[in-house]
């Protein structure tokens, strides 16, 4: 019996407290400072994580640095280029990892998945940015740069991707 008392007691004040914060949280939303707060509460945690789109790339450009059964020479581009070209950059990246995913193809390499997931992955990214995509008259075309080992390829597309990731 005295359990039961004390634990309607305890179930009575959890829903007086919930009526509480309830009433003071509403209290809040109606003004503007609440609403900014709340807003902004709900949406940092979401953001804090800072991941970078290009995440599960770098973790697939890893897989396939080291492999042996591809060899092919690709357009890489510099990855010094100025902020304005950083995405027509990346755009000439994915689009010679296509030129990896036929060879590959071809010769049934190890690493298809990993290259077919870049290439998936590259094209997903970059759908996004397409429409508002507006290239400066002095970003190179990508058969304008010089054509590289699949090794040094790989070494300048994590560097750009990496620099990516950091704004």
């Amino acid at each position: 019996n005295t359990k039961l008392k004390t634990h309607l007691k305890s179930i009575c004040l959890q829903y007086q407290l919930y009526l509480l914060l309830n009433s003071h949280f509403f209290c809040l939303l109606k003004n503007e400072r609440g609403l900014i707060i709340f807003f902004l509460c709900a949406y940092v945690p979401k953001t804090a994580a800072g991941h970078c789109k290009w995440a599960e790339v770098l973790e697939d450009l890893e897989q396939i640095k080291t492999s042996k059964d591809i060899d092919v020479s690709l357009y890489t581009a510099d990855t010094d280029e100025d902020t304005e070209c950083q995405e027509p950059v990346i755009r000439c990246f994915f689009l010679e990892t296509k030129v990896i995913l036929q060879e590959c193809l071809i010769k049934n390499c190890s690493k298809t998945q990993d290259v077919l997931n870049i290439w998936k992955n590259g094209n997903a990214g970059l759908e996004i940015n397409k429409l508002n995509s507006t290239t400066s008259a002095k970003c190179k075309e990508c058969e304008e740069y010089e054509e590289k080992n699949f090794t040094e390829f790989i070494q300048s597309f994590v560097k750009v991707i990496q620099k990516e990731c950091k704004h």
